[in-house]
Parts: structure tokens; C-alpha cells; sequence
């Protein structure tokens, strides 16, 4: 006798929550050995890492309180594992969990029992990730772009499994083309999100070099640093004035070198360049022996 049992939404496009629930691939015989709905007590020696884990890195500190807690409290959100066969399990999400738990003594932990198969294990661990931990935006952007090309997926695709539309998404991969030295600023967290995604402006690498390390000297805002893109991209346009005079890195190097002139001289002094790199050093002085204090420092008297 048939049995109304209305087709399953496909997971896809639904996110951690739909690829936890029974997959329609057939189950192998070890695996119905554990039923596929529930949460169990499994030793921490059974469990295997997952090799798609996407976070290179744990915080350390971070990962020591988290085993305090849990030693106290114990875990409040199971892992989630695959079964590999009978007493040997891989996991899919939790390493965070599953690490610290180790740290605070445990023997044993609970676990959702899952069938996946490899490139469900990737993207479950991708999107949990994404969804659950605290990743930095090029953690992100990094989980992202394996999502789209280990995974097969397209751009809307991958928007509707992380709840984010193409253009944010689109935000994100755009931080992997920025220079290395800026991509460790972003992962050291020297810079936000929105820093980035100004400086991703800049076509020169060099300016924008310059502008990620004044960023990070002057501790400069998002809108700040903004500001100095749109003016450093409106400056080819602007023909009233010699481009390099226009040219805010030039600016800002040029009024640091003025800085430490006027500090070793003790005076006031002026620095000026053309958009050929030539110019003028002027060193006023108010008396005679201003005069001479100067011409001891440049030790000509």
C-alpha cells in the first residue's frame, strides 16, 4: 500500500540545516547500522578530522577557554560526523569543539551521525564555518571561492546556500585580488572589510600599498580612506594643477619628509616638488645666529 510521502526539496540552495537532513542517496550497509536521526555519544579516539576543514587557523587562547567552559558546561551544540564504518567516524563540522574538547579531558562527545559523500563533507564544512564561527573577511572570501570551484557552483547559487546576495558575495573574492600585504593586514585585522574594499579601488599597487600602510600608521577610517581614493582616482582628470601635486601618496610622503626636516632643523621649513620629481628645499632663518645655527647642523661652519 502506498504511503503519501511528498518529494523532498532538494538541499541544494538551503544551507547547512537542509544538507543535514536524510540524503536520497542510498545509505551503505555499515552506515544504516546507525540510525540516521539523533545525536550520540561517540569517543573522541573514533573521530578523524575533516580534511576539508576550510580555518587554517585556531586562536589559541581562544581555543583554551573554550575547553574551560566545556568542562564545566560540557557541549551545548553536538558536532556533526559521517560514518566511515563500524567504530570509525570523520568529522564534518566542530573542529573547534572537537579540539577543545580534547584539551578539557573528555572521552566521549555528542554528535549528529551523517551520510555524505566528499563534496558534501566540503561544502557542509565550508558553510558551517561561514554561518558558525567567527572567520575573518578573507577567511570568507577564501571559503567562498573553494565553494565555487571545488563545489561547482555559481556565483547566485553560492548567495542562496550563505544567505548573501551575488554582490556581496562578489565583495568578498574581490579582497583575494589585493596584494599579500594587504591580505595579512585584513587576516591580522589591521583593517575591516570596509577599509579593503576601498582600497580594492586603487588600480596601482604601489598606491595602494601606501595607502594601506598610512591606513594602518594613522589608524585612518573607512570614510577617510574613501576620501583619499576618490581623490587619488579624480586626480587624471584634473589638468588645472600638475598631476603630482594632485597625487595624495606623493602628498603624504612629501608632508612626512617636510615633518622630519623642519623637526631636525628646528625651523620651518618648505619642500616642494614638480610632477618631474624636481623642487626646492627653503630654510628661513629670523636672525644671524639663527643663520648659524642652521649652518652648524648642516656642518658648514
Amino acid at each position: 500500500m502506498a504511503t503519501n510521502n511528498p518529494k523532498k526539496k532538494s538541499a541544494l540552495g538551503r544551507g547547512l540545516g537542509a544538507l543535514l537532513q536524510d540524503s536520497p542517496q542510498k545509505h551503505t550497509e555499515e552506515a544504516q547500522k546507525t540510525p540516521s536521526v539523533g545525536i550520540y555519544e561517540i569517543p573522541l579516539d573514533q573521530i578523524q578530522v575533516n580534511p576539508y576543514q576550510p580555518r587554517a587557523y585556531f586562536d589559541k587562547e581562544a581555543l583554551q577557554e573554550l575547553a574551560e567552559s566545556i568542562a564545566v558546561q560540557g557541549i551545548i551544540q553536538p558536532i556533526t560526523v559521517r560514518k566511515l564504518s563500524e567504530g570509525e567516524y570523520q568529522l564534518i563540522s566542530g573542529e573547534r569543539r572537537f579540539q577543545a574538547s580534547k584539551l578539557a579531558g573528555l572521552e566521549k562527545v555528542p554528535a549528529y551521525v551523517r551520510t555524505a559523500n566528499d563534496q558534501q563533507m566540503l561544502e557542509m564544512a565550508l558553510i558551517e564555518n561561514i554561518q558558525r564561527e567567527n572567520l575573518n573577511a578573507l577567511e570568507i572570501a577564501h571559503s567562498y571561492q573553494r565553494l565555487l570551484a571545488e563545489c561547482d557552483l555559481k556565483q547566485e547559487q553560492l548567495g542562496e546556500r550563505v544567505g548573501k546576495n551575488r554582490t556581496t558575495v562578489n565583495n568578498y573574492l574581490r579582497l583575494l585580488k589585493l596584494p599579500p600585504d594587504i591580505q595579512a593586514g585584513i587576516r591580522d585585522q589591521k583593517i575591516s572589510m570596509g577599509h579593503a574594499r576601498a582600497l580594492i579601488n586603487i588600480e596601482d599597487v604601489d598606491k595602494q600599498l601606501a595607502i594601506y600602510k598610512r591606513t594602518v600608521e594613522e589608524e585612518l577610517s573607512v570614510r577617510k580612506v574613501e576620501a583619499l581614493v576618490k581623490e587619488l582616482n579624480s586626480a587624471p582628470e584634473e589638468k588645472a594643477a600638475p598631476r603630482s601635486l594632485q597625487d595624495p601618496v606623493k602628498k603624504y610622503e612629501l608632508g612626512k619628509l617636510q615633518q622630519k626636516l623642519a623637526s631636525h632643523f628646528g625651523s620651518k621649513v618648505s619642500l616642494k616638488a614638480n610632477d618631474k620629481n624636481k623642487g626646492e628645499i627653503k630654510i628661513p632663518f629670523t636672525s644671524t645666529e639663527d643663520l648659524n645655527r642652521i649652518l652648524e647642523i648642516l656642518d658648514l661652519i
